[in-house]
Parts: C-alpha cells; structure tokens; sequence
C-alpha cells in the first residue's frame, strides 16, 4: 500500500494570462488527459447477439487512424439497453501477423476523449498499438455522446432528452454493453484498461459486483473514485461555483467543448486571480513530465468532444461532497423518485472482490487524480489480496503522462502488460 508518500502539490501561480485554447475545456472537471496548449481561435444490461452489427467498410476509426499506421482494424457499434448505439473498434493482431486464442483487452477512454486518445503517439508509444503488438486482441470503446457513438434507437443529438445521462448510465449501460459485446464475439474472459473516468465506471460498476465473470483483471490509470482532495484550482473553481449547473438550467443540455458556452465558461473561470491558464495542460492535470507537444495538432483534429452537462454536475457533485455516490437530484422528494431512498446510493468501494486481479498507475503530480485521494480509495481495499494488488507509481507523471508520456511503456505499459500475462 502507499501509506505515506511525500511529494509537493504543486499550486499554479496567481499571475493572469491570456486564454490560450478550446481544449482546455476538455479538462472542464477533468477526468480526461489533454494534449497541449493552442490559442482559442484554434482549430448493457440485456444485451442480446441481435444488437451486433459490424460497420465494415463505413468512414471511422480505423481508416482515419489505425489503418494508417498498418493495422488491421474491424468497426462495430452495440446499441445499449437504453437505446445508445456504440462504436467499438477492434486491433486483432498486431504488424507481425494473427495468432490463434489471443486474449481481448478493452480500452476506455476518459472524458471528453474518444478511442483515438489510446493512439495519439506513435505505434512504439501508444497502448493501443502496444498491446497489439505484443499479442492481444485489442478493444477500443467509445462512449455515448462521442464522434462516432451520437447514435440512437428513436433520438437525436439535438434533442435534449439525448444527453439526460451522467456517469451512472455509463455504469449501468454503457460498460456492460461493450463488456458483454466482446466477451460474445471472443468467447473469452477479457482485461480492462481504464483512464481516468474510465476507471471511476469499472470501479462503481465492480462494487456493485456487475461483469466480474467477463473481467480477467483490471488496469486503472489515474485512478479515480475521489475527489476531495484534487489540487486542479481552475477545476476546483468550476465545481464550487455551480458553473456547470448554471449551463443545465439555461437548457445547455450538451456540453460541446468546442461551442461558445464553453468558450465563456473558460474565459470566466481564468478571470478568477487564483487560476493560472497561461498554461492549461498544467493547470488542470498536473505538470506532465513526458507528453509531447508536437502531437497537438493531432490530438485537435479529434479531441476534444461533448459530454453531458449533467455528467459534468454528477462530478462537481464528487469534488464538493468528497463521496463516490449516484447522481444527487438535489432534494429528497426527487431523489426518492428515482432511488426509493431521500440520498442518493454509495458506490461501496469495499465491495469489490478481493480477489479481483487490479493494476493501479497512478503520479505523484497529478491534479485530478490526487495522491490523496488515491489512498483513500486503497485504504477501503486494504483487504484486497495482496498478490492481486499491483501499484505502479510514478512521482513525476502527471495526469495525461499516463496515455500520452512519450516513456510510458516503459514505466507503465510493460509492467501493466506482464501483470495481464500472470492472469
């Protein structure tokens, strides 16, 4: 266990500064890695074999990034039991060729990202690519909401009624739709990667005790389930002011990162004299060690993307209460509509099995993903077995140094790739 480690927290500095890009709100509240800094004017439950449908052949992920780097790559979408219909993109062998009985791994992404953040850096840096090459069957999801999973049994995007979802959904529905979906179609238990929000979903989705028979092991990357203690002042600001509930009652039911809401938003947090946005990769993340700012322009090209503004609510809700709990409706008479209880329900931590095989990558630099907070979610595993515990910790990696550090196969990829093979 990390029972005391020591390191600065690094506070940004008081000083103003211009506004630099759009994409520093694909950090709004971030539970997302982000490339670099730019200027603004810048660029399921129940699922049934029925709902697989391959989209071979149509405009995706795959042509656009992996076959460009000289992969094979397979489109699929699964609609969810609330009628989400989801992009999966599938690696299944690696530039040396196929072989037989490869085990799957599915990758997920945090937020305001899609699948294409897994493969950002080149082939010999990118997790994607990476375990591809060493021998996996490799997975990449796209949550609802995304570039390519915007669609829908009987609405559209530019209904409001869409985006009625937070992250609960996304544990609910989302998670056991792609799990479920690559289990069928591989027949084999398969390993879990997580980012970030895509760890804090795997997380409340194994506390409730849901797709442990599809999971051989789980890799959770900047992990997160608490919030108390993140250092990121400029996503602190957003959460203690509301600002994210304020959009959703002037009907801003999508929260598009590049749109002029968003825009304002960014500009209004920046005015506060306590928040540094000279550079918004820091001030959000943490000072990322080894993320390369050549590869902004493309990370632009497709990041960063909407989210719900609810979403958004549901994890200010998670910094300000320092709990890891369902979506608060705001008052006991609506939250007793939706649980049959005047609170919403806990995400019980200490109900993961002890025997679920876990990797944790987690930095000592991280804003989001605080250190802090990170060892109150370890001591609520603190019976977990301890050959089924593995931590990997980094002091000088920061948020987004856990998908984009140029080194991150060898300090996190490697490790994370040998835990896998002893599962």
């Amino acid at each position: 266990m990390v029972n005391s480690i020591v390191r600065n927290k690094l506070v940004p500095s008081h000083s103003m500064a211009n506004i630099l890009t759009t994409i520093a709100l694909a950090l709004l509240l971030c539970l997302s890695a982000v490339g670099a800094k730019t200027n603004l004017n810048t660029h399921s439950r129940g699922l049934s074999p029925s709902t697989i449908i391959p989209l071979v052949g149509q405009d995706g992920i795959c042509n656009l990034v992996v076959e460009k780097q000289g992969y094979a790559c397979e489109e699929h979408k699964v609609t969810t039991k609330d009628g989400y219909i989801l992009s999966l993109q599938r690696i299944p062998e690696g530039r040396s060729g196929k072989s037989p009985n490869k085990i799957p791994v599915l990758l997920q992404h945090g937020l305001l990202m899609d699948a294409v953040s897994w493969m950002i850096n080149s082939p010999d840096e990118s997790l994607a690519f990476i375990l591809a090459d060493n021998g996996f069957d490799v997975w990449l999801s796209n949550t609802r909401g995304t570039n390519y999973s915007r669609g829908h049994t009987s609405i559209k995007p530019n209904d409001p009624s869409y985006w009625d979802w937070s992250w609960d959904e996304l544990v609910a529905y989302d998670l056991p739709a792609t799990v479920q979906y690559v289990h069928y179609q591989t027949g084999q238990k398969l390993h879990y990667v997580g980012h970030s929000l895509g760890t804090l979903i795997a997380l409340a989705a194994f506390s409730q005790e849901n797709l442990l028979n599809s999971i051989r092991a789980a890799a959770l990357l900047s992990p997160i389930a608490y919030l108390a203690q993140m250092s990121s002042t400029l996503a602190r600001t957003a959460a203690d002011a509301f600002i994210a509930e304020d959009l959703y009652w002037l009907g801003i039911k999508e929260f598009a990162p590049r749109g002029e809401p968003a825009v304002k938003l960014l500009q209004d947090i920046c005015k506060q004299p306590t928040n540094n946005c000279s550079n918004l990769m820091t001030s959000f993340t943490g000072p990322n060690c080894c993320v390369n700012s050549s590869k902004t322009d493309y990370f632009l090209e497709h990041e960063p993307q909407s989210t719900a503004t609810k979403n958004l609510i549901h994890l200010a809700q998670m910094i300000r209460q320092g709990t890891i709990a369902m979506y608060d409706y705001g008052n006991a008479d609506e939250n007793n509509k939706h649980y049959g209880q005047p609170t919403p329900p806990v995400y019980d931590m200490a109900r993961i099995p002890n025997n679920l095989p876990l990797f944790l990558g987690f930095g000592g630099q991280d804003y989001l993903s605080d250190v802090d907070d990170v060892q109150t979610l370890l001591d609520t595993l603190k019976d977990h077995d301890t050959d089924k515990l593995v931590l990997q910790y980094r002091e000088d990696y920061a948020h987004a140094d856990f998908v984009f550090g140029e080194n991150a196969k060898q300090v996190v990829y490697d490790p994370l790739m040998a835990f896998f093979k002893l599962q």
